[in-house]
């Protein structure tokens, strides 16, 4: 049996942690070390907007001592991961330079919808609880010290996810000036964070019943997972998280860390985290809460061994990622079956051209939810609809997608319809790759021909086969239906999709009578 020693790497926003685990097929992921290093390099990144060359050093001497350690457990592969802290920091790309000729290690700062994305793989490690808790109306609160991320789950599938702005840390350095003097600081905290949380309310938790909540976060071990006998439990009721929230916002922050065994620098961003989950308990009315006590580094870990294929995941996570892209067209108000017409369309294409194309599982998931949101901007303007459909997917995370993926599917949706721009157009803007510009150019290929077939709305290409011959696509369709207005828009898209794979795709009518 083969077993690989995986390092994981966190560099969060008052966090630095490494975690190692030892991966394989027969036992999953078994973590055999822990490494933590105080650093609130938030601090600097949220008020300052950059981080200085202090905290800087001090972080390559955390990584070049995890280095060491990695070394000393020969470790097989690794991942470093930074956050909001070096996302939102202008001096990012300086960073990123001094750390790696300093240390060798290569941080990859993840963009948030990356990040929340593993920190639910890390959840669903532990399968048979989270496949069976999502079944009801559940919502994911992760707390971060930069933004809370809620995700919300029906029926086994992400329903919506949103990200504030109102992480503990950023929560903190808000408050710092009357922390000292206020005696009911929890109530400044829930002054500030009322507001968003009340518009987040309104607008995604109308007629949801929410019955459980998973909340992640660092230093729940230690506050909530011990009963009165001493043991640790990873479900409480609501009565109960009430409770102990009591009995610690009582406490100075000195009592609390010595009282639970935490670092004195981490003890005041306790208080703003706990707010946080009091107010979305009350506000879901949820009465069970589930606390794992995982943390981004297994979800890094999780995310690994599902890829090399060590582990298998019984959550399909490609299907939240669609179920989260059509209650976003829904929002918007798209024709749902055109929309659906077209998925059997572009995928039929797709699968057909895959010797031309060269493309795999990951870009065909981005041609779907291109279709799926190809006509969201219509809400917003019947004229200018390529524009506005590229805004608001560019506006809107989807968990499970990078910014650079989103990016991609926005343009492919707007190019869609617009006049296609190449590549020196496309990405004077962008940090898009040649790439990045390619897929974007044979999705639209593929995007255009498949709107072309229904662009009556009528769905008189739902049976269509398609056959590949030489440089010609043959797309038949049987049937006695008026297909004029399709076969005289079709041109145009044909003459691009030729240009891009150098095959033509024809329509072919049987008529039968």
């Amino acid at each position: 049996m083969q077993i690989m020693t995986f390092a994981a790497i966190d560099v969060g926003s008052y966090v630095t942690e490494m975690k190692i685990y030892e991966l394989s097929a027969q036992y999953g992921m078994k973590e055999i070390d822990c490494i933590q290093s105080a650093l609130e390099l938030g601090k600097d990144s949220f008020t300052r907007k950059k981080i200085g060359v202090e905290l800087m050093d001090e972080l390559c001497k955390v990584l070049s001592d995890f280095k060491r350690i990695m070394n000393g457990y020969k470790v097989d592969a690794y991942r470093a991961c930074a956050t909001s802290a070096i996302r939102e920091a202008k001096n990012k790309l300086i960073m990123l330079d001094y750390i790696e000729k300093h240390t060798g290690i290569h941080l990859e700062v993840l963009g948030n919808s990356e990040q929340r994305f593993l920190d639910c793989k890390s959840i669903a490690s532990s399968e048979s609880e989270f496949n069976q808790i999502i079944q009801d109306g559940t919502a994911i609160v992760d707390v971060g010290g930069g933004s809370v991320q809620i995700s919300l789950f029906e029926n086994g599938k992400l329903m919506t996810t949103q990200n504030i702005r109102i992480g503990n840390l950023r929560v903190r350095e808000k408050l710092s000036t009357i922390e000292q003097t206020e005696e009911h600081f929890e109530k400044m905290v829930e002054e500030l964070i009322n507001n968003e949380l009340e518009s987040f309310e309104k607008l995604y938790l109308k007629d949801r019943e929410i019955k459980n909540i998973i909340i992640i976060g660092d230093y729940l071990l230690e506050l909530m997972q011990r009963e009165s006998d001493g043991e640790p439990t990873t479900m409480i009721k609501r009565e109960q998280f009430q409770k102990r929230y009591e009995e610690i916002v009582s406490q100075s922050q000195e009592e609390v860390a010595e009282k639970y065994d935490i670092p004195s620098e981490s003890s005041s961003l306790i208080l703003p985290s706990l707010v946080i989950y009091k107010r979305f308990i009350e506000i879901c009315n949820a009465q069970m809460i589930w606390m794992p006590g995982f943390s981004l580094s297994d979800g890094i870990a999780y995310d690994y061994a599902e890829k090399k294929k060590i582990i298998k995941n019984g959550h399909n996570f490609d299907d939240d990622i669609i179920a989260e892209a059509r209650n976003l067209a829904k929002r918007y108000q798209c024709n749902k079956g055109h929309i659906k017409t077209m998925e059997n369309l572009a995928l039929a294409i797709f699968d057909k051209m895959k010797k031309n194309h060269g493309m795999g599982k990951r870009e065909r998931l981005l041609l779907r939810i291109a279709v799926i949101l190809h006509g969201c901007g219509k809400y917003i303007s019947l004229t200018e609809v390529s524009d506005c459909s590229y805004s608001i997917i560019m506006a809107t995370e989807i968990i499970g997608l990078s910014h650079m993926e989103r990016e991609m599917i926005a343009n492919v949706v707007r190019y869609n319809t617009k006049e296609f721009e190449y590549y020196d157009v496309i990405t004077a803007h962008s940090e898009m790759h040649k790439e990045e510009y390619l897929l974007i150019t044979k999705l639209t290929a593929i995007l255009r021909v498949a709107n072309a077939l229904d662009r009556s709305h009528q769905q008189n290409f739902e049976n269509a086969k398609f056959a590949l011959k030489d440089d010609r696509l043959l797309i038949t369709v049987e049937t006695q239906k008026d297909i004029t207005l399709e076969k005289a828009l079709f041109e145009e898209k044909a003459d691009f999709f030729e240009e891009v794979f150098s095959v033509r795709p024809v329509i072919r009518q049987k008529r039968h009578f």
